[in-house]
């Protein structure tokens, strides 16, 4: 019988990947790795990204590339603006020093997050390779930074991929308690505004679940991507006026407790 790691598909630069479906199921050592190796190039990125795959590793691995079964995402018709939360964007946006930005500081926002701690983790996965790859990303237009800037500093921030209007979130963080949720309140704001149905989260954490994240089986998930990808990108630009769109879905339901 063949280990799990002789059955891992290794990638030359260029190659294609195999179906997301072939990742590794709940009984493998480790649940939605589909292959190693490759290249971390716009190319490929765009390629992995565009098929629901998404490269994830540390220091002294290779590139690792998953494609995890269920799929966290954000639906952003289903983003819980807690009462708490509702109060701090009042008053971030009734400041004059205080506003959302879009690829101003793509480079600083990557680079906060590597260096953001995460819990149980000692380490970071965006290792220098990936804040380079992520960058020429950026300089193709796929890869944007949603930024929380306080009096002209950069408070916090997160950054995502962008194909059509298939958006998938990276990672986030934060200099100034809730700025990170500010930046992400922000992008549900815009994608409301831009009819982008979903945010990939990629993996369940506890954080996104109380801010209405929720996982889906990876056949759905596949095929929202396959659509949406295929639709019109937006201009990634943002304006005060899609606060608004926070404000409508707020009277459309009742607001959670904070």
């Amino acid at each position: 019988m063949q280990s799990p790691a002789s059955r891992l598909p290794w990638l030359t630069p260029g190659e294609s990947f195999p179906p997301a479906a072939e990742a590794w199921g709940e009984h493998d050592p480790a649940p939605g790795l589909l292959a190693a190796g490759g290249a971390l190039n716009v190319a490929t990125l765009r390629q992995a990204y565009s098929h629901g795959i998404f490269p994830w590793f540390s220091t002294g691995q290779p590139i690792l590339w998953w494609s995890p079964d269920p799929r966290m995402v954000l639906h952003t018709a289903e983003f819980r603006l807690h009462r708490s939360l509702r109060k701090t964007l009042a008053n971030f946006q009734a400041q004059p020093g205080c506003e959302v930005r879009f690829d101003t500081a793509f480079g600083e926002v990557i680079r906060h997050c590597a260096r953001s701690p995460r819990p149980g983790q000692s380490g970071t996965w965006i290792v220098p390779d990936m804040v380079r790859a992520y960058e020429a990303l950026h300089r193709h237009g796929t890869a944007h930074s949603i930024e929380t800037w306080i009096d002209g500093q950069l408070a916090g921030g997160l950054y995502c991929v962008a194909i059509g209007r298939a958006v998938f979130g990276e990672s986030m963080f934060t200099r100034v308690s809730d700025a990170s949720k500010i930046a992400l309140a922000a992008l549900v704001a815009f994608c409301r505004a831009q009819q982008i149905p979903i945010i990939d989260c990629q993996q369940n954490t506890a954080h996104l679940a109380t801010l209405g994240a929720r996982e889906i089986p990876r056949a759905a998930f596949l095929q929202q991507v396959a659509r949406n990808a295929l639709l019109p990108g937006p201009t990634w630009e943002f304006k005060p006026l899609y606060w608004c769109e926070l404000d409508r879905a707020a009277l459309a339901k009742p607001q959670a407790s904070a």
